[in-house]
């Protein structure tokens, strides 16, 4: 990469990165479209499976930033959808929790299967160090990306 310059790979990174956020919410899109879903209900099912067991709803708002009123009608679609059910807590039967649908989690991973299959072979050729640095990069820009987004939904961005 001789002659390269550190201010053209960081605009490069700059061009790149917006077309990969793009291209991401296009295929989203794509997939929700496909399931019959919103879009941001299907992040949500696919933060749920990632919890590993039932979650409260104020989980939900958590996991994807919405305020709690909101949370609560997105589990409503879902819940519409076949796609979650809410339970009782078993230890304090005043909590409800949202549990994903075993058959609807299977569903969605075939679909992921189908549509995502490739991905890790987009890996193939890098060697441990490289995947583990490409492992750090999406953690950290995941971080930045939750960071920027609750500064956006506190009003930041008007200022």
């Amino acid at each position: 990469m001789a002659g390269v310059t550190r201010a053209w790979l960081l605009a490069e990174l700059g061009v790149v990165s917006r077309r990969y956020v793009a291209a991401y919410a296009l295929f989203n899109q794509a997939l929700a479209d496909h399931l019959g879903l919103h879009p941001t209900d299907v992040q949500c099912l696919n933060l749920l499976t990632l919890e590993g067991g039932p979650v409260t709803t104020g989980r939900v708002a958590e996991l994807t930033g919405l305020t709690t009123g909101s949370a609560t009608r997105l589990v409503d679609r879902l819940e519409r959808a076949g796609q979650v059910v809410r339970e009782r807590d078993a230890g304090d039967r005043r909590v409800v929790l949202v549990a994903v649908v075993p058959e609807k989690a299977t569903e969605f991973g075939r679909v992921w299967e189908r549509v995502g299959g490739g991905w890790f072979a987009l890996f193939d050729d890098l060697d441990d160090g490289q995947l583990a640095l490409f492992i750090d990069h999406m953690r950290r820009t995941t971080e930045f990306g939750a960071e920027q987004a609750a500064r956006l939904r506190s009003g930041f961005a008007e200022g």
